[in-house]
């Protein structure tokens, strides 16, 4: 097979669709790999180019360290499935509810990430949120989102509100729930994602130690989250760490590029 090509089951795929579609099943192989997933649940997601708003989604039922580009589904913003057997590609509702309305009101979250990790829900259920604790916690400091609970996300009707809490920020925090990340591309997605994880996961693990918590100062703090989010700087970062992350999952299994 000709893997810079669709196969002949993706009908009136375009070359540019196959390369996000490609990225895309790349980017769950890579969150599987860094165990990040919740079996079949949580979602990852990316939008097509055009004016119909489309975007790509898994297919309910594939394992994520198994997902191949062809197994990610085309749906539209009322979930309609977009494929010539909708029927054989089935779509998780919650996943459907949350990364639509990323995707209907934030034009530059091509990339939508949704994890249900341990140290993410952990974090989630603390009341103060993400401690500015570790190098990681910075680069979010003054960029971190937070959406309360509201039961599994099947009403429609949430996403307003979700939106609204996550603004103009990449990345937030589901409490009682898990993570969410969004970038302007799939290896920023990635990106932001990988540092979400990590921080919480350095939180846990402090807090657990029991002793007393070291908080650098105000203006340490801001200096950091500058540092990380200055303009132009996040994308070339994102590049070289997606470019090498790739190699981590090259030859493991079916390739991700079928």
């Amino acid at each position: 097979m000709n893997l810079a090509t669709p196969p002949s089951t993706l009908r009136n795929c375009s070359a540019e669709e196959w390369q996000i579609r490609c990225d895309l099943a790349a980017l769950y192989r890579l969150v599987a790999h860094h165990r990040m997933t919740d079996l079949i649940y949580t979602h990852l997601s990316a939008r097509l180019p055009g004016p119909g708003h489309h975007f790509l989604i898994n297919r309910y039922g594939v394992l994520f360290h198994e997902m191949r580009a062809s197994d990610l589904v085309k749906i539209d913003l009322d979930g309609q499935v977009l494929e010539d057997e909708p029927q054989s590609k089935p779509v998780n509702a919650a996943g459907f509810t949350i990364h639509s309305a990323v995707h209907m009101h934030r034009p530059d979250a091509m990339c939508v990430v949704h994890t249900h990790t341990s140290a993410g829900i952990a974090v989630s259920a603390q009341k103060q949120g993400l401690l500015p604790i570790s190098q990681h916690a910075l680069k979010f400091y003054g960029h971190l989102a937070y959406h309360g609970y509201e039961g599994i996300a099947l009403d429609l009707d949430e996403r307003d509100r979700l939106v609204a809490d996550l603004g103009p920020h990449d990345a937030m925090i589901l409490a009682n729930h898990g993570l969410l990340a969004c970038g302007a591309s799939i290896p920023q997605a990635f990106h932001t994602i990988y540092y979400l994880e990590r921080a919480c996961q350095a939180q846990v693990a402090a807090l657990a130690g029991g002793a007393e918590l070291i908080f650098p100062p105000e203006e340490v703090r801001r200096k950091t989250a500058a540092q990380f989010n200055r303009p132009g700087g996040g994308g070339e970062h994102a590049r070289m760490l997606w470019n090498s992350a790739l190699r981590l999952i090259e030859g493991e299994g079916t390739d991700w590029r079928s």
